[in-house]
């Protein structure tokens, strides 16, 4: 299907666009009353991921709403783990929660790799059903947790502000670590060519606790299984966005994806130089300033796009949408990127 608007997938690819597309991490929900309304008719987060018409229904919201350039599935990105055996709860006000981790060779013995039709059925479905219902307006972004986030979370058992369970298993145990991560990848792999087969038209790769590891241990641990989801996702774009990874800008430059999501602690022109001008740069205003008056967020995302320059950006935030936004100030944000023209 034709789409109607790519600009999106034009800037991952590197072409000319018009205007700098725009979306926003976490705009699926959490800021838009119509999203809690949604909500308000399942018993949980977990649910709402895994009942198809609902996902799809809570995806489409802010393309109609806020305006969007791309619509991005609603999920989680710890189906994942659930789906090779290992399931979770979100308990409301704390997050993620396993009741089992995965620490031992006999925990790796109960894990499977993930089949994405018998395990994950559900969000190919929802991918469907989206694709159906956004009939070509924009594309439609499909993602996975980076294989060290998810297992940062399998081993932990829990958020962390440390992960120190996590981190200590690399040093004790690396060839544990390096088989649970091997298992992650290739369910990782398997799940985001399903996306692709079922509608997905650019897929993203998210490493939010990229930041807690060492350059060294992020390079062992992280960098080279991202870079082998990279090498064998080759149907569409990729955009890989690992938070917190300053030291590892330009390891990134040299991945095999289109596009690297940068966080608001990266500087833009410093970003530019150590990734190199043969990938697109996504990102990276902070959250934080959408609380602040509509001019401030005017100015400051005109400041921004300024210095992106005109090619290879995608304007995001440099982290995902914070619940207690005024959706009035995301629009904001949202028309001052699409008015924007940079001077000849």
């Amino acid at each position: 299907m034709l789409l109607t608007n790519d600009l999106l997938l034009r800037a991952a690819r590197g072409e000319k666009t018009e205007r700098t597309p725009v979306w926003l991490m976490r705009q699926a929900g959490r800021i838009l009353p119509e999203y809690r309304e949604v909500r308000s008719r399942v018993s949980g987060f977990i649910e709402l991921v895994e009942t198809p018409e609902l996902a799809a229904e809570v995806t489409i919201q802010p393309v109609d709403i806020l305006g969007v350039d791309a619509a991005i599935i609603f999920s989680d990105i710890l189906v994942i783990p659930q789906a090779m055996g290992c399931p979770y709860q979100m308990i409301e006000q704390k997050g993620p929660w396993f009741e089992k981790t995965i620490r031992t060779e006999a925990d790796l013995k109960n894990l499977h790799l993930a089949d994405p039709e018998e395990d994950l059925g559900f969000v190919l479905e929802a991918i469907r059903l989206t694709k159906r219902e956004l009939n070509g307006r924009v594309p439609l972004i499909g993602f996975a947790g980076a294989p060290w986030t998810i297992f940062a979370y399998m081993t932990e058992g829990s958020g962390s502000k440390t992960f120190s369970v996590a981190r200590k298993m690399l040093y004790t145990e690396p060839a544990f670590a390096e088989r649970l991560l091997d298992m992650i990848t290739t369910s990782t792999i398997a799940y985001l060519k399903a996306q692709i087969q079922a509608g997905a038209d650019l897929i993203q790769v998210f490493d939010s606790w990229a930041g807690i590891l060492s350059p060294e241990q992020y390079e062992r641990f992280s960098l080279r299984y991202i870079s082998r989801i990279c090498d064998e996702i080759t149907e569409v774009p990729v955009t890989v966005f690992a938070k917190g990874a300053y030291f590892a800008r330009e390891h990134m430059g040299k991945l095999s994806c289109q596009t690297i999501g940068l966080d608001w602690n990266m500087d833009i022109v410093e970003s530019r130089a150590l990734i190199g001008p043969n990938k697109t740069l996504q990102g990276n205003m902070d959250p934080c300033l959408l609380y602040s008056s509509h001019e401030n967020i005017r100015n400051t995302t005109e400041e921004m796009l300024r210095a992106f320059g005109p090619d290879r950006h995608i304007a995001n935030l440099g982290h995902g949408l914070y619940p207690d936004t005024d959706p009035e100030a995301v629009k904001v944000f949202i028309e001052t990127v699409k008015n924007f023209r940079h001077s000849a």
